[in-house]
């Protein structure tokens, strides 16, 4: 089924979510009627091509020891990753990626970890369209209230890339695909919030 419209209402329980095909709230699993407005009345598109979850970011503190874990799983791990390395990519047969970060490796890209390495271990991503979609998603969470954690950026893998915090504080990053002609190395450090 191609993109329906998605519309969000703002409501005393947080937002409820409607697509055309189906409804996709819990108050509608439960058989409530939710087509009446929100108490706040407030009606917004949410978007036309919503992020798709496709990374999950683990800042570890052994790469050789993650790695033989991993293995040890039944998780393929890539020949020649370097278990001294600082990154590694590993894909699930899904197309799902498990991405594994040094403090090293996180230090470039997440300024929010930087400021508090104890505050964070996981980072979720969500792949958007363009890079205009980042800075504009990012722009709407940190509008909305959501604390940015890393504003938007170029970074050196070729990405424009962020990182908001959700309601419980877990890190969500916010990645365009890949463009190569953007890719930069040595990589820098990403800019403070």
């Amino acid at each position: 089924m191609a993109n329906r419209h998605i519309w969000t209402v703002d409501g005393p329980h947080g937002a409820w979510s409607r697509t055309a095909a189906r409804a996709t709230s819990a108050w509608e699993r439960r058989g409530r009627d939710t087509n009446w407005p929100a108490a706040s009345g407030r009606l917004r598109k949410v978007s036309d091509n919503p992020p798709d979850l496709h990374m999950l970011n683990l800042v570890i503190h052994d790469m050789a020891a993650s790695l033989d874990f991993y293995r040890r799983l039944g998780i393929a791990i890539p020949q020649g990753q370097d278990p001294a390395g600082a990154h590694v990519q590993l894909r699930m047969p899904s197309g799902f990626s498990l991405e594994l970060d040094t403090a090293e490796s996180a230090r470039l890209w997440h300024a929010a970890w930087r400021a508090d390495p104890a505050g964070v271990n996981v980072v979720v991503g969500f792949a958007l369209s363009t890079r205009e979609a980042v800075d504009q998603r990012y722009a709407e969470l940190t509008a909305a209230g959501y604390p940015g954690r890393q504003p938007p950026f170029d970074a050196f893998w070729g990405a424009r890339y962020a990182i908001v915090a959700d309601p419980d504080g877990n890190d969500v990053g916010l990645m365009s695909p890949v463009d190569e002609s953007r890719r930069t190395w040595p990589p820098e450090q990403s800019p403070d919030p």
